[in-house]
């Protein structure tokens, strides 16, 4: 890609417009060992070497982190009075978001990025992007939940969900407690939790562990992040471009 120099340099967030050509008029910037460039020089990003004393500035037109995302954050860039999944990221760029949302006492995978493209691509209703929770919820889930599911589940009077998938894999029997992965197509406003409700049960603890192609990595604690690598973020391109299936989807 051929951008301006003091773009490439903003973007970087190496400082504002105004910023980075004072540092170009200082001669702080080189390029490909140059210092006698101007803020209108024209970059190619995969091939010019980007210097500011002595330290190369690599290019990277987006970036797309995994967070394990911890209760009591919310999912959001900027909120007045709560904590917010960017607070967690510690990253040069100022126009990293969340792709989607989970509710603030939820937990488990977001996406962060500055890829607005992709985001639309993956939050489009159309899309039908599986996203796939574990969940602990009150009461015994037996086939009949299942079944309601698998139908589509008439939860109120504002949402008929999509038929999604529900499976049951534990229950304590002292605490009257079932767990239970459910995989949905969608994402609607509190979507699990009036599902649940709306069989008789309730949620009392929930996790997202998949979206799309991306699985939660198991290493991340609560609140840890990483950047995607290659390979995860090639199969989120490749299900916007239509060419995902399920062998990719399992890795």
């Amino acid at each position: 890609m051929i951008i301006r120099l003091d773009k490439y340099l903003a973007d970087m967030q190496i400082g504002t417009r105004k910023e980075v050509k004072e540092l170009i008029k200082k001669g702080r910037i080189t390029v490909n060992n140059e210092k006698s460039v101007s803020s209108d020089t024209k970059i190619d990003t995969e091939r010019d070497i980007i210097m500011m004393d002595s330290e190369i500035i690599t290019y990277s037109e987006f970036e797309y982190y995994m967070l394990n995302k911890p209760a009591g954050v919310v999912s959001a860039s900027n909120d007045p009075k709560n904590k917010t999944v960017i607070n967690l990221i510690k990253s040069k760029r100022k126009d990293l978001f969340p792709v989607g949302r989970l509710d603030k006492d939820t937990e488990g995978l977001l996406l962060v990025t500055n890829d607005g493209e992709l985001a639309h691509f993956l939050l489009a209703p159309k899309s039908h992007v599986d996203k796939t929770y574990y969940a602990v919820v009150k009461g015994l889930i037996g086939e009949n939940e299942i079944n309601k599911f698998k139908d589509g589940l008439v939860v109120d009077n504002e949402l008929t969900a999509l038929p999604a998938q529900l499976e049951i894999t534990g229950y304590d029997n002292v605490k009257d407690e079932s767990s239970v992965e459910v995989t949905i197509h969608e994402g609607k406003f509190h979507q699990i939790k009036r599902m649940f409700e709306a069989v008789g049960s309730s949620v009392l603890y929930l996790k997202r562990i998949s979206f799309g192609p991306l699985k939660l990595d198991n290493s991340l604690s609560k609140g840890q992040y990483r950047l995607l690598t290659d390979r995860e973020i090639q199969q989120l391109k490749m299900l916007r471009n239509g060419e995902h299936n399920e062998k990719i989807c399992q890795g």
